[in-house]
């Protein structure tokens, strides 16, 4: 079984994390306009007691009038956190905080996080009594066994809203759905195979109780606990035990292991020993869920049985049990039919869908994230990847569809085509896309180099890419300055980091020749000027690693304009063959993604620069796995006002028109034409109107003024300027560029190097 690589942080990274800008990581923004004395009025008063009203006539108008019906409340009193045990309520927070940055990533459902200091089972139920009408939904977490089945079962008896412990039904699902897969790959019924769960907290108890809904015999199924086997006649078992115990003379997990169809731990590291395994039925399903350690590693089972189907709770080997690909999703389809509870039927319904995704040949977005492998269905693929963007679409349908049919759903979906729809437009896929490129270059560890090394930023950034298992950074500048500051940030100063400058000679020597040879005749240049030049900045220098081969690709700026970055990179190297340079930047805000360009290089382009621009532009774009759809921008739509100045555009528009581009695009148009789909009645000959997501500026200066604007002036992600044409992978940090975008370019530099062929120059 093949092992990928984990990103290991440190502590104060972990901290500083948390804590960088706003402290946690939620906040609450306003949905509505508040900028107008009007706005003020309508929100609260006197506008607000419209709502009031008819709230209090019907209280099921709250989901029409409130954001109760995408609001879901994370609760836990911090008695079972993570791994970790029973630290507090308040020690809980950040997890809880965590779990509803989730949902709202992957699901686009608002949560709040609610800590509740309390062991009193009776005292937590009655406090969300209290405060459950003001949610959609309630996700239980963290919360220890048996208190969590007690608080469970009587919020469900007294509420009328979803409740969920994710603790117990996400795992249940998820592993439901990858032993329904399991079985199917093994050529197993499910109604004669013979189960052996080792635990019998929350989660191994859900597991079971979902097995049994999903058609295993209760007779088949073997618990163990901390004593041994549950079996019937055995002293001191609670109700919950109880109603798991069966007959059998096996009184051991040694004992109740040999012939298993499927062993399913939900324990501790060791549990599972390869003797034990090598006892297992023909075809064995090994389900190794403790976490951080399994109960026995995938290499070990291998050494004694190759015909196995694995799968931990990991995301370093195949099969992850990963709670990520339930709980956002079902609470997503069931509060879009607001549903009063998630029941049984329900939970199936989303195993079965999660099952049959896996089944499905996989979107580019999850062979992006998984550094370019396609995985197939078998025994290495028997749950879909966090990372594929049909979750989204196809477990909340499932969810609804049984919500309704078994009379929970107060609100019906008529066409479940468009619902699905609909669910795919509250997502964009760029969200996953540093996520794509960093798993793909985990597999190819580039060389990058990080030129301004004694940046604080910049050696920040370094610093996480090796700790990432992003590649090999390598840092230019003075040694003693780069430790100093190593230390100064937190870390020991003879941390592993690879540290060149000009002081080695032989690297100087190559790189002299190298560019002499290069701007001898084009600029006059001497050997010593040479010489002097690559002494001296630390640009041209890091620029000849790359170009004679010591690096695979280079980010540089952050401490110096970009025009006098770019100035020096192209003293060393040269646009690609075909080609011109320019800025393009990726910009994601709600839902919706545009790249933009010349934002960086040429301050005024013509027609013929415009369409390249535009050519260019399409192939990154797609590079990002994006269909592109180009609009050049200006003050007028199609000739309305007609000026001199957007002639260029018009011209650009015919050059793309006579070359047969392989790609959509249309202009001149002004940006909300562009970009709002309400246009389209008023445009109906044009396919790029409202769709628009490459925007070709009319010159530099809009372009680097708009994509500013929004940066600063809205929530919206900039990845970028991304320097596309040059013939090196090499990228440029704007001034005062924050660790996390340097980071950002630094990856898509090393991932341009696999991707791009650059051989051409």
């Amino acid at each position: 079984m093949k092992k990928t690589k984990v990103d290991h942080y440190t502590d104060k990274e972990a901290l500083e994390f948390h804590s960088y800008k706003k402290p946690g990581k939620i906040e609450i923004s306003s949905s509505k306009n508040m900028t107008t004395k009007r706005d003020l009025a309508l929100a609260y008063s006197p506008g607000v007691a419209a709502p009031v009203r008819a709230i209090s006539k019907n209280p099921e108008a709250a989901f029409d009038y409130t954001s109760k019906g995408n609001l879901v409340a994370v609760i836990s009193n911090g008695s079972a956190i993570l791994g970790m045990g029973n630290l507090g309520a308040l020690a809980s927070k950040p997890v809880m905080e965590g779990k509803a940055v989730l949902f709202k990533r992957f699901a686009d459902i608002d949560s709040i996080d609610l800590e509740i200091d309390s062991a009193d089972p009776n005292e937590i139920i009655n406090s969300i009594k209290n405060f459950a009408p003001s949610f959609g939904g309630i996700n239980l977490e963290d919360i220890a066994a048996p208190d969590c089945f007690v608080i469970e079962e009587k919020l469900k008896e007294i509420l009328d809203i979803p409740v969920f412990h994710d603790d117990q039904h996400g795992t249940a699902i998820i592993t439901t759905a990858a032993l329904i897969n399991a079985l199917d790959v093994n050529k197993k019924k499910i109604d004669e195979i013979k189960i052996v769960v080792n635990g019998a907290g929350a989660s191994a108890m859900a597991c079971t109780n979902l097995f049994k809904r999903s058609g295993v015999p209760q007779k088949n199924i073997t618990m163990i606990d901390r004593t041994g086997v549950i079996f019937r006649g055995r002293e001191n078992l609670n109700q919950w035990k109880s109603g798991h115990a069966i007959e059998t003379k096996d009184r051991t997990l040694d004992d109740a292991i040999k012939n298993a169809d499927v062993f399913l731990g939900l324990s501790a590291k060791g549990a599972l020993s390869k003797d034990m395994v090598k006892k297992m039925a023909k075809n064995p399903i090994i389900f190794a869920c403790a976490n951080p350690d399994p109960e026995i590693t995938p290499e070990e089972i291998e050494e004694v049985r190759k015909d196995a189907i694995i799968a931990t709770g990991r995301s370093d080997y195949p099969n992850q049990v990963n709670n990520l690909i339930g709980f956002p999703y079902i609470f997503r389809g069931a509060l879009d039919v607001r549903s009063k509870t998630i029941n049984e039927e329900m939970k199936v319904a989303a195993a079965r869908a999660i099952a049959n995704l896996a089944k499905e040949d996989v979107p580019d977005e999850v062979v992006a994230a998984m550094g370019g492998e396609r995985p197939h269905y078998g025994k290495d693929y028997i749950i879909p990847s966090t990372f594929d963007p049909r979750l989204i679409s196809v477990i909340p349908a499932a969810v609804a569809k049984a919500a309704m049919e078994t009379g929970v759903a107060r609100k019906k979906i008529q066409d479940f085509d468009l619902y699905k729809e609909q669910l795919k437009q509250r997502l964009d896929p760029t969200v996953t896309i540093m996520q794509g490129v960093h798993s793909y270059i985990k597999k190819k560890q580039k060389k990058v180099v990080f030129a301004d090394g004694e940046d604080e930023n910049t050696l920040k950034a370094a610093i996480a890419f090796k700790n990432s298992k992003l590649g090999v950074p390598i840092l230019v500048g003075k040694e003693e300055l780069i430790k100093k500051q190593i230390k100064v940030i937190g870390y020991n100063e003879n941390f592993d980091i690879e540290i060149v400058n000009s002081k080695d000679t032989n690297k100087r020597e190559k790189y002299v020749k190298y560019l002499f040879q290069k701007l001898q005749r084009q600029k006059g240049m001497l050997e010593w000027d040479c010489d002097r030049l690559i002494r001296n900045d630390r640009v041209i220098w890091s620029s000849c690693m790359v170009a004679c081969g010591d690096a695979d690709a280079m980010v540089t700026g952050n401490t110096r304009r970009y025009s006098a970055s770019l100035e020096k990179i192209t003293q060393v190297v040269e646009p690609r063959i075909g080609e011109i340079m320019f800025g393009l930047n990726l910009i994601v805000n709600r839902g919706k993604t545009i790249f933009i360009c010349d934002t960086s290089v040429i301050e005024y382009p013509d027609a013929k620069q415009l369409a390249e621009m535009a050519k260019s532009a399409a192939r990154v774009v797609r590079l990002f796995g994006f269909d592109p759809k180009v609009a050049f921008l200006s003050h007028s739509t199609f000739g309305q006002p007609a000026t001199d100045r957007t002639k260029r555009l018009s011209d650009a528009v015919e050059i793309l028109k006579k070359d047969k581009v392989d790609f959509k695009f249309d202009g001149e148009m002004q940006p909300d034409v562009a970009l709002e789909e309400l246009y389209k009645e008023l445009y109906p000959f044009s396919k790029i109107v409202g769709n628009a997501n490459v925007l070709i500026m009319p010159s530099q200066h809009s372009a680097a003024i708009s994509y500013k604007m929004i940066k600063s002036m809205s929530r919206a992600k900039v990845i970028g300027p991304l320097l596309i044409g040059l013939g090196l992978p090499i990228e440029i940090a704007p001034l005062r560029t924050s660790t996390s975008e340097i980071l950002n370019l630094a990856s898509i530099a090393a991932y341009s190097a696999d991707v791009i062929d650059y051989k051409k120059n």
